[in-house]
């Protein structure tokens, strides 16, 4: 089975060809720290750490949002106790970072960072804010889509997965070559987010759904940035 995964070298993705390997990967026998699960202690992630809103004086500018979902092994049994990591930027497409300089205010009030442990049925859940369309001189004109980066690790410590979750209807994903750099049509839907009533609240912030399968025929794709 192919894998749904972009390839190292996408050229339409102009900075890959200068991470992309020259030579055959060396597959690498496991030993212990293969076989044995992550350990992340819970009184080093806080509850506080899944709301990306209220770590500052104020309240961030923009759409509020909840980002919930599961995380799942190939096999579609939840992966409980797990870290999910999650970086963005802010409501106007600009990241918390000394290496972003375009010019897009800051929000003193957002940073754009946080994470929390998976549940028993491998659940999660983010309050954040929807973040903005940014310019990355890849090619004229380039925007990338709004989107969330996600770090999660399963079972293993080699069982870790960086990506990208999008939202639905935006029109920069038939322009965006990290998007399109997963070649299959049903794997790059599966980057892309569900808008979610369940956990829409009145009055405060709109649901988007994502899940996030860890290996498998459906598993989630890897960003492009590997």
């Amino acid at each position: 089975m192919a894998s749904p995964d972009p390839p190292y070298d996408e050229p339409a993705y102009r900075s890959s060809a200068l991470r992309a390997p020259r030579r055959p990967l060396v597959p690498l026998p496991g030993g212990p720290t293969e076989a044995s699960g992550p350990v992340f202690g819970e009184d080093e992630v806080e509850p506080g750490d899944a709301d990306l809103t209220c770590h500052h004086e104020g309240e961030p500018l923009g759409q509020r949002i909840n980002v919930s979902g599961r995380l799942l092994d190939g096999d579609g049994r939840a992966v409980a106790g797990q870290l999910v990591e999650i970086w963005q930027a802010n409501a106007a497409g600009r990241y918390a970072h000394e290496v972003d300089q375009h010019p897009a205010p800051l929000d003193p009030n957002f940073t754009g960072a946080g994470r929390c442990l998976t549940g028993p049925d491998g659940s999660y859940r983010f309050v954040t804010i929807k973040p903005g369309a940014y310019p990355w001189r890849n090619h004229p004109n380039a925007w990338r889509p709004a989107h969330i980066h996600f770090s999660v690790f399963g079972r293993a410590f080699t069982e870790r997965l960086v990506t990208q979750m999008y939202f639905p209807g935006d029109p920069l994903l038939a322009h965006d070559p990290i998007y399109l750099s997963v070649r299959d049509e049903q794997a790059r839907e599966r980057l892309v987010s569900s808008f979610d009533w369940q956990t829409t609240e009145e009055e405060w912030a709109l649901g988007y759904r994502f899940d996030v399968v860890l290996g498998g025929h459906l598993a989630t794709p890897v960003e492009g940035l590997r």
